[in-house]
């Protein structure tokens, strides 16, 4: 994803700005000739100060029995294309991004590309594989601990019917395959190679996703659906040929498409799927997504849209198949005020209050800027889409994936829109809490009473916060002028910037806590 889609999805983000004009010097005048009475000066000098904000109570039922909270939102991540994870510095990021979420797949675009070296054609037209770069590539990701999440793209350029370049800095060639024929072979070679490096225990546990986003650019077919459900069907039973438990799905659409009619179309034509699998942002809108005119805020949107699918599939032949959401973030354009900001904690967290119990995993794109969509990145802080910045900088979305992976896997009830509260073991309550206001608003400082119902445990408390001053590198990034190509030694400023630091140690009392969270604010509040 990225700001092409800006023309793809004809967004536009309206920024209001507003104006003061202040008369001063004719009402001073008018004032000293006594021209304009003041009555009650004195009282309007000795106002009070603002009232301290509404204390909300979140009442938390410790004693329920819970529900099964998997943690779907941190099981896997979008990265840049399938090349980079050759890189350094994408490998780093991927340690650090495990360390803290223990994920367990990655999905990138790419694999079949020209960078790549897979396929090539001799001087008769004869498919020549070469492995080589495959084999690095996945033998790194296992090597750290991560799956692959194969996504089946995109077209080698000697396979292509024509020559179509998608509009992203690396142009990847999005035509149909010359030749089914050719197409099948690729596929069966490279399942069977995946067989046999890795064995088939290990690769039944990967997934095999057909394609990006057909209803989109990527894919130049015509007419698109009709077109990707032939490369699927195609791509599907070369896979179940090779070995049955390989698993496969699709149909990795953007903005929530086509899932019924893929399941149609499956069943009719007695097509193998594992999964669902399609995409949603933050800032897509209700008209392309759900087919209505409502305004839905970005606060809600992806589980909106997570919403539309359950009941889709629920609704079809195929009610049990897993649904993946293998892109989701707060925007697909580079929004610094958005993806770059302590905005993301709160956004971050709500998204999985919304959306518990209505998908098998969800993939944050991405976990790293490294990332090419847009060309080379030319400062470290632009709004890029992942949790570490350039120069292995963590952003505060990375201290949110911190904090909501201290969560347990026991959901129990909070009576709110702004808290999860979770039992991790029979000892312990993980409750987040946080203050949502929109990128563009200020918001207010709000105070919440935790209210600890049915507890019989120990007292002791510990406040971890994601604020503007808790695990913000932005302030000091700020504070060193924003440079483009920042010094190692500030580098190691910002790294030190963004740590969250030691928690808050307090104490319930008659089984209550207030805290005071300022806007844009996260807090995990552990109670032991």
């Amino acid at each position: 994803m990225g700001l092409i889609f800006q023309f793809i999805r004809k967004r536009q983000l309206v920024r209001f700005h507003a104006a003061k004009t202040v008369i001063a010097l004719g009402l001073a005048a008018l004032l000293c000739n006594g021209a304009l009475a003041r009555p009650g000066a004195e009282q309007a000098a000795e106002q009070p100060a603002a009232a301290p904000p509404p204390t909300a109570v979140i009442h938390v039922d410790a004693s329920a029995k819970g529900q099964p909270f998997p943690h779907f939102w941190e099981q896997m991540f979008g990265s840049g294309r399938a090349i980079l994870s050759l890189r350094q510095d994408y490998r780093d990021d991927l340690r650090a991004v495990k360390a803290i979420t223990g994920f367990d797949y990655i999905r990138f675009h790419g694999i079949f590309d020209d960078d790549v070296g897979l396929y090539s054609e001799d001087k008769d037209g004869n498919p020549v594989y070469n492995f080589s770069y495959v084999d690095q590539i996945y033998d790194g990701l296992l090597a750290n601990g991560v799956r692959p999440y194969v996504e089946l793209s995109f077209m080698p350029p000697k396979l292509a019917a024509r020559e179509v370049h998608q509009a992203f800095w690396y142009h990847p060639v999005v035509a149909p395959p010359k030749s089914w024929a050719l197409w099948d072979d690729l596929i069966t070679k490279f399942a069977q190679h995946l067989v046999a490096r890795y064995g088939i225990d290990e690769v039944s546990q990967w997934y095999f996703e057909v394609w990006n986003e057909p209803n989109l650019d990527f894919w130049a077919g015509d007419p698109k659906q009709a077109t990707y459900y032939e490369l699927y069907d195609h791509t599907a039973r070369d896979l179940k040929r090779v070995s049955a438990r390989i698993r496969v799905g699709g149909p990795s659409t953007a903005q929530a498409a086509w899932v019924t009619s893929f399941i149609q179309h499956d069943v009719k034509e007695d097509v193998p799927v594992d999964f669902i699998s399609t995409h949603v942002y933050g800032d897509d809108t209700a008209q392309n997504v759900l087919k209505t005119n409502e305004n839905i805020s970005r606060r809600d949107m992806v589980c909106r849209a997570v919403k539309k699918v359950h009941d889709e599939v629920e609704a079809s032949a195929r009610p049990q198949l897993p649904i993946i959401f293998s892109e989701y973030n707060a925007s697909y354009m580079n929004l610094p005020d958005v993806t770059d900001t302590i905005f993301m904690g709160p956004w971050m967290a709500n998204t999985i209050r919304e959306c518990d119990g209505l998908v098998s995993m969800m993939s944050y794109w991405t976990f790293s800027d490294v990332f090419e969509e847009q060309g080379v990145i030319k400062k470290p802080f632009y709004g890029g889409f992942g949790l570490v910045a350039e120069g292995g900088v963590p952003k505060p979305v990375f201290n949110a994936y911190k904090l909501l992976h201290m969560l347990g896997t026991q959901r129990i009830p909070a009576d709110s829109d702004s808290a999860i509260a979770t039992r991790a073991g029979k000892k312990t309550l993980e409750i987040a809490v946080w203050n949502y206001s929109a990128p563009e608003a200020a918001g207010a400082t709000k105070e919440f009473t935790l209210q600890i119902d049915g507890w019989h445990g120990a007292r002791k408390v510990l406040i971890y916060r994601l604020d503007a001053g808790h695990g913000n590198a932005l302030t000091a990034y700020d504070a060193m002028g924003r440079p483009a190509s920042p010094t190692q030694q500030q580098y190691a400023e910002l790294k030190n910037a963004a740590k969250l630091g030691p928690p808050e140690k307090e104490k319930l009392k008659r089984n209550q806590i207030t805290i005071t969270l300022p806007p844009k604010a996260l807090e995990l509040i552990e109670v032991h």
